[in-house]
């Protein structure tokens, strides 16, 4: 994606598998949005090829559009309504594209039960909690039983309580017909819990992806292992905490307490691959310009 003589995104090579909860992170300017309106079909790109559910979204239908759920990071529209008569409003516009196979839209009081919203199908929308407004959200991304689910910073605002919850109904939805869903955030502890992929933007390039777990390995492959023995604690850095901690069992047994293995966090990993990749446009801007020569 190109502005002007800037580059927006370049180079980015991504793919979203269904049934995948996949999280899109990156620091503010890294080209999330951009690439998210892109998919969506709301953004013409540049350049390159894109591909969401076998459609170019520069030429998706209504049919192709009834296949996409979208929850925005805050939408306060419609707040006279009440909730299960949006829901059901909502519905018509999918109903002529559903099958047998997949019919559309959801049955309103099943989408309300999935969303922890049914004893709230008669409340007026503007008199909803902020969590329950949320919920709502998240039940008119899903109306039309999508195949791809957009996720934008869906828990800004929340608070722990509600963030558990939501956090609980996408694990719920990950697995629900083989929906994908792609999640922007910058919540680093939620990314690690919800989604099974990370991808990481920055500068408007992939800088990195993989489970939370692989790019903690990938970047320092290292875990710290604390524990005490006979009255002592020791903490140790190692690369093998599996085969570290077997040995250790093996030449002290029951003399060991106080056992506790901790990988590199993802946020660790976050802040550390930003500004690793910071550092080296740096270095090379240093270069071009002959800085530092």
């Amino acid at each position: 994606m190109r502005y002007g003589a800037n580059d927006v995104l370049r180079g980015v090579d991504l793919r979203v598998h269904r049934g995948e909860v996949l999280a899109l992170l990156g620091p503010n300017g890294a080209g999330k949005t951009t690439t998210i309106e892109i998919l969506e079909g709301f953004r013409r790109r540049s350049a390159g090829e894109v591909s969401v559910l076998g459609t170019d979204p520069d030429h998706g239908d209504e049919a192709w559009r009834a296949r996409l759920g979208v929850v925005l990071q805050s939408w306060r529209d419609h707040g006279r309504w009440r909730a299960a008569e949006l829901l059901d409003h909502l519905g018509l516009y999918y109903a002529p594209y559903g099958t047998p196979a997949r019919p559309r839209p959801y049955d309103t009081a099943e989408l309300l039960a999935l969303v922890g919203l049914t004893g709230q199908a008669g409340t007026v929308i503007a008199r909803l909690s902020g969590g329950q407004r949320r919920r709502l959200d998240v039940a008119i991304g899903l109306v039309g039983r999508p195949d791809l689910l957009f996720l934008d910073e869906p828990t800004v605002g929340f608070d722990p309580v509600a963030r558990q919850d939501f956090h609980d109904l996408v694990r719920r939805l990950s697995g629900l017909e083989d929906t994908a869903i792609l999640l922007t955030t910058h919540d680093l502890d939620e990314a690690e819990k919800l989604s099974d992929r990370i991808v990481l933007l920055a500068g408007g390039e992939i800088v990195a992806d993989g489970t939370a777990a692989e790019l903690a390995a990938r970047f320092s492959g290292k875990a710290e292992v604390r524990y005490s023995r006979d009255g002592e604690f020791f903490t140790e850095s190692v690369q093998d905490a599996t085969g570290y901690v077997r040995e250790l069992f093996a030449r002290h047994g029951e003399a060991i307490g106080d056992l506790e293995v901790r990988r590199v966090s993802l946020s660790e990993v976050y802040l550390a691959m930003v500004r690793e990749f910071e550092s080296g446009q740096h270095h090379a801007a240093r270069e071009l310009t002959g800085v530092g020569a």
